[in-house]
């Protein structure tokens, strides 16, 4: 299990201080990779290489993107956390079921913005939602807060060395590119039919259906069968 293997992702953070300190805390715990979505501030600026202390190597090795498809392209398991469960047909885990996280994959740990959180919307790109638990009449915790709460519990997981789930060797889990590929053709296909309607409800349709591709922990051969399926559908028209 590699420690390259996690990420730790920045969803639009709006205060310079935090960003700096959330890669102080990745750096505390021998994590490496920062990623950042539509920050607020101007990236970097000196405010945050101030806060991050002895991390600016962190910041000047972080990835910037501004969109969060893109952002997770390359991230096998995302974790959303949250400081509210949500009513979503999603997993969720509490910190000790972080055990049974597989490691050897690439686990990306995705945190919303200080002042709104990660909507409903963005949750949908989920494997997992994840939630601290703190006094329930003061749930708020700040960014960097939870940020080194989760990556200490994940560092000493890492320790421990615990076995993954078994699964066959032959089989290749689809990466997240490979299953945002193979559903952006299938709502393509479903835009093309005039599917989603009423217009209004088009947003809660995107986020179910994300949800229930990212929960079927498809094989690369399967992702590759559905696009196929897909694909074949949008010429039969």
């Amino acid at each position: 299990m590699s420690r390259n293997n996690i990420s730790f992702i920045l969803h639009k953070p709006q205060l310079s201080e935090n960003i700096g300190a959330c890669a102080r805390a990745i750096k505390n715990f021998d994590f490496k990779k920062l990623i950042i979505i539509s920050p607020k501030p101007i990236f970097p600026n000196d405010k945050i290489l101030a806060t991050s202390v002895g991390a600016k190597n962190i910041i000047n090795q972080s990835k910037v993107y501004q969109n969060i498809e893109k952002a997770l392209e390359n991230v096998d398991i995302v974790i959303a956390t949250s400081a509210r469960f949500r009513n979503k047909n999603i997993k969720h885990i509490k910190l000790e079921g972080l055990k049974k996280v597989d490691f050897k994959k690439k686990v990306g740990f995705l945190f919303g913005s200080e002042a709104s959180g990660l909507s409903n919307n963005e949750i949908s790109y989920a494997n997992y939602t994840l939630q601290i638990p703190t006094n329930p009449e003061f749930k708020s915790l700040n960014l960097s807060h939870s940020l080194i709460i989760i990556a200490q519990i994940v560092s000493s997981i890492l320790k421990l060395k615990t076995k993954p789930f078994m699964r066959s060797k032959k089989v290749k889990i689809a990466s997240k590119k490979e299953i945002q590929s193979m559903i952006n053709l299938c709502l393509k296909n479903l835009e093309d039919i005039n599917f989603f309607k009423p217009k209004e409800k088009r947003p809660i349709m995107l986020e179910n259906l994300r949800n229930i591709f990212y929960k079927m922990d498809l094989s690369d051969k399967e992702a590759r069968i559905l696009s196929s399926v897909f694909a074949s559908l949008g010429k039969k028209r």
